[in-house]
């Protein structure tokens, strides 16, 4: 059960370090963005202003191929915090609303896990799954008390409040940003924030990705989500200094991603690269290099994994995690060269399930349910950059044709060393076939090993009728 504030405060403290277990020797910060790509100065984009996230993987390990296993929010949530995959955790999709996705109730979370052994628990800004019984956090702060997640000054203010209240026992904290999340009002840029310098952008300096037409009304957009990002950054930045004047840097594993792709066409809520390719920076201390990058193709199934290592904290005896830890690939790349992603809602009304594997090579997509068209969220629908899209009617936006991206074919397979941004599908060409069988075996001992209800029911459904 989640404490009030008022109740851990008050119970935080030397008396609840003394229960926890003598094994728990670290703690861990992880800090979740909310819709952002690969939209950094550290990631190569030279047109936005990200200083504090730039300084940060200057002191850390930034891993160039991490990657999402769904590009959506509740869902890949639920995979940061129990280490599997969203079709085994149940957390199908979104879990606010009338969409009601929620996690099974025997799943052992991060909080479960972590609670249980005496290390205190905390979330600053968005959770975003449920039930609260499998994430029993002790410590919640979201919504309007912090402006909604988007005043960042506000955050790092109960940042220093939790670090304060839990002195020297070990901790998980999470703090879940909004931004740069698109909502009604767009990118909740018209407000100012205390603390916080506004930072617009000219709409002519941006950079547009390959799946957007370079159209004004879309440069205009991204300009907006700039500017959420550069906000986002600096919250960063504050949480960090919190981290550092609390004395606990030294032996705190800081982890910052990205929940998912941004929340435009081409990216959110599909698993192409736009979606699932994202940040994943690293710093553990006396681990791996300083400003080094690694190649290690990274899931966001090995976070939790990584948390339980760095913690000393045992993982679910019921079941096994199909990740592992990324403390040795801070070091040591080698080895790790393919990851999965699974996707079956985001809104309720947006059932499409579809399973990919990545190598460094190539990708393959299966959806499950290519006779049914495409569906858009509605955050995207309601776009400037959507609305242009369906005023245009273009053939293409961007490198991808509007045609196939609405209807898709039951199997997508592409070439993302020549094909980077997955416009050419290699499924019907013979000279693919070999690679096309290959990817297709990986995926089915894939969807065996992680008992996906797609196929696991099915296969039931044929037993017993025969």
């Amino acid at each position: 059960m989640t404490l009030t504030r008022r109740e851990f405060l008050v119970t935080a403290g030397a008396a609840a370090a003394a229960r926890t277990q003598p094994g728990c020797r670290a703690s861990a910060l992880l800090i979740i963005a909310d819709d952002q790509g690969l939209d950094l100065g550290c990631y190569g984009n030279r047109a936005i202003s990200t200083p504090h996230i730039d300084a940060f993987a200057a002191s850390a390990v930034r891993f160039t191929h991490g990657f999402a296993t769904v590009s959506s929010c509740s869902s890949s949530r639920s995979v940061l915090y129990t280490g599997l995959f969203n079709h085994t955790s149940g957390q199908y999709g979104l879990a606010h609303d009338i969409h009601n996705q929620s996690t099974l109730d025997d799943v052992e979370s991060l909080p479960r896990l972590l609670k249980a052994a005496g290390v205190a628990t905390g979330v600053v800004g968005k959770l975003h799954v449920k039930p609260p019984q499998v994430y029993p956090f002790d410590y919640l702060v979201e919504g309007r008390e912090i402006a909604g997640n988007r005043d960042v000054a506000a955050m790092a203010r109960k940042v220093g409040e939790f670090l304060a209240a839990t002195k020297s026992r070990p901790f998980l904290l999470v703090v879940g940003f909004s931004d740069p999340h698109r909502n009604q009002a767009g990118f909740a840029n018209a407000r100012s924030y205390t603390d916080v310098p506004k930072h617009a952008y000219d709409p002519a300096a941006v950079r547009v990705p390959a799946h957007l037409p370079d159209w004004l009304e879309v440069r205009q957009d991204l300009a907006d989500y700039y500017e959420s990002v550069t906000r986002l950054d600096h919250g960063v930045g504050m949480i960090l200094r919190e981290l550092e004047a609390s004395g606990r840097a030294r032996d705190t594993l800081v982890i910052y991603v990205s929940d998912n792709g941004i929340p435009f066409p081409g990216a959110k809520t599909t698993l192409y690269d736009a979606g699932i390719h994202l940040p994943l920076i690293v710093r553990a201390p006396e681990r791996g290099r300083a400003g080094a990058t690694t190649g290690a193709m990274a899931s966001w199934i090995d976070v939790a994994p990584t948390i339980l290592d760095w913690t000393g904290v045992a993982r679910p005896s019921r079941y096994t995690l199909p990740g592992r830890s990324l403390l040795p690939a801070l070091d040591e790349p080698r080895g790790w060269d393919e990851v999965y992603a699974s996707h079956t809602f985001h809104q309720i009304t947006m059932y499409y399930p579809m399973r990919a594997v990545r190598t460094r090579r190539h990708k393959y997509i299966l959806n499950l349910a290519h006779p049914l068209p495409y569906p858009q969220a509605s955050d995207i629908l309601d776009s400037p950059t959507w609305k242009a899209i369906a005023a245009r009617q273009p053939k293409k936006m961007g490198a991808l044709a509007v045609a196939a991206y609405f209807q898709r074919p039951a199997e997508e397979l592409y070439d993302v060393e020549r094909d980077p941004n997955e416009a050419h599908n290699l499924a019907g060409d013979p000279a693919s076939s070999a690679m096309l069988k290959e990817l297709r075996a990986k995926m089915t001992a894939f969807r065996e090993r992680t008992r996906d209800p797609w196929l696991v029911g099915r296969q039931a459904y044929r037993e017993t009728a025969h």
